[in-house]
């Protein structure tokens, strides 16, 4: 297991083994602790100064912006945590492929079908904003038109099935990454955070042992 890798910096836990070898039965298995985890605050992610955005490339995977990044595919759960993002599946943009498989086998035959209407952006004669685009709107919104009095027009756009599950890929794709003269330090602050505190099973800021019999 590479040194950098997040499951070598969890502490360890022993708990007794229930099965028994030979009629004695092995006194403790050493695991690690997989229910701690890390969260960096919201706070933190926007300090400027250590966190930059990233813009995920199509096919990219969290191992290859580490190596991008850091110099080391194994600093992938760097990158995870500090876009504090648990469930990869779901949290991480996929491929267009597999997107479009997805999609298809969601929607069928109306993967193309309009979904929900959008307004289209509208500027007065002087370039001011009158109408943002994006707003979800009924398919007959209509406003004044700023160019004729007494006249209405009809700044909306249907949107499709397909069109909004893109979107919604594509907004997963700017994260936010640490930077990489504060990988060591962070580094750092990750072991102190993931040690123990003294406890009635604390055997060390690395370890702790569960006492109670299983028998």
């Amino acid at each position: 297991m590479a040194s950098n890798s997040y499951f070598r910096l969890l502490p360890d836990f022993q708990y007794l083994n229930p099965v028994q070898t030979g009629g004695v039965r092995k006194q403790y298995v050493d695991v690690k602790n997989l229910f701690l985890r890390m969260k960096i605050k919201e706070s933190a992610l926007l300090f400027a100064t250590n966190f930059v955005n990233y813009q995920i490339l199509e096919g990219e995977r969290p191992d290859n912006v580490a190596e991008k990044l850091y110099g080391s595919s194994h600093y992938d759960w760097v990158v995870l945590l500090t876009a504090n993002i648990i469930n990869v599946r779901d949290e991480w943009p996929t491929t267009s492929r597999l997107l479009y498989d997805y999609a298809a086998e969601k929607y069928g035959e109306d993967l193309n079908a309009t979904r929900r209407y959008e307004t289209k952006e509208v500027l007065d004669d002087k370039g001011r904003l009158l109408l943002p685009a994006g707003q979800v709107v009924d398919s007959n919104f209509t406003i004044p038109d700023p160019d004729n009095i007494g006249q209405t027009i009809r700044p909306v756009v249907g949107v499709s099935n397909w069109l909004i599950e893109t979107r919604k890929n594509n907004e997963k794709r700017t994260i936010r990454v640490l930077r990489k003269e504060f990988l060591g330090r962070f580094l750092e602050e990750v072991r102190e955070v993931l040690q123990y505190q003294e406890s009635s099973q604390y055997s060390s800021n690395t370890g702790k042992v569960a006492y109670n019999d299983l028998s």
